[in-house]
């Protein structure tokens, strides 16, 4: 029976861009990474109802948030919440990286469109960043791969925005391309909503992709950065998943077609990341 604090949309790790959880993960993290799935699955579904007011999302964000620092009792309506704080007290990682995708979440709430690219990083860094830092102190990690796991996440963040530009306007009436840039072309936010991508908007596109391969350029440094072989290999296939949906959305029109990986190309992505992760370890460092 779904808990009556959640409003699962049916999406699963499945829907994802990456990989959660997988085998390359060491088998004592999965059950814990597979709960914080949940739980950041969860508060996205709220997030994302359109059915709920503003301030009904705010409140059940707000419910999530103290069931998951609760020290005891269990509420049944937030039961992914009640999973997560158990896992994160028995892991001992922070319960900050939970509350900061809260953050984003309520954000989402209210907020529909972000004047700058500064804007958008600055919600990414709640939204998306808190995934990597999780995993970077679940594994016990140095910290200073924090960096290049913000970068790597921001990144997927923002081409999964442009993935689902045409959808999030039409459902959620959401922008998360830059205002800015979308004047500075001469190109209205409504634009994402046409069949096929305008020559105007086909410009902001890829200044948002010039954003994104910036973020790769640090990203590509975090799979050496990681002592455990394991969390490295997982790294490196999402870098070069990135970097290939990065290619695809140069060259094809995300209001004409789900730019998505076939099943063979992600495939392909995995082996070819951890082949190559191989030689680095062995040969020294090289472009991902």
């Amino acid at each position: 029976m779904t808990a009556q604090g959640e409003t699962p949309s049916g999406k699963g790790a499945g829907d994802e861009n990456f990989p959660v959880g997988s085998w390359l993960m060491p088998a004592a993290l999965r059950p814990h990474i597979a709960l914080f799935y949940a739980y950041a699955r969860a508060i996205d579904d709220v997030a994302d109802n359109p059915d709920l007011a503003p301030d009904v999302k705010i409140h059940r964000l707000n419910e999530f948030a103290a069931e998951l620092t609760a020290q005891s009792g269990a509420d049944p309506d937030y039961i992914k919440a009640t999973a997560i704080g158990k896992s994160l007290r028995s892991t001992g990682v922070p319960a900050q990286h939970c509350l900061d995708l809260i953050t984003a979440f309520k954000q989402d709430a209210v907020q529909s469109r972000y004047d700058t690219w500064d804007d958008l990083i600055r919600y990414c860094l709640n939204s998306a960043a808190p995934v990597g830092r999780y995993l970077i102190d679940l594994h016990s990690e140095s910290r200073d791969a924090y960096a290049a796991s913000d970068a790597l996440c921001n990144a997927l963040q923002i081409i999964n925005h442009l993935q689902d530009c045409g959808d999030d306007f039409r459902d959620l009436d959401r922008v998360y391309i830059p205002r800015n840039w979308l004047n500075e072309a001469g190109s209205a936010a409504q634009a994402v909503n046409a069949p096929t991508t305008t020559p105007a908007l086909r410009v902001v596109l890829n200044r948002c992709l010039d954003g994104v391969e910036a973020l790769m350029a640090t990203a590509h440094t975090l799979p050496l950065q990681l002592r455990n072989r394991r969390f490295a290999m997982e790294a490196a296939v999402i870098v070069r998943i990135a970097d290939t949906l990065t290619a695809d959305l140069r060259r094809r029109d995300p209001l004409a077609e789900r730019v998505v990986l076939t099943k063979p190309r992600y495939l392909w992505c995995g082996l070819s990341a951890i082949v190559t992760l191989f030689w680095q370890r062995i040969l020294g460092p090289t472009r991902f």
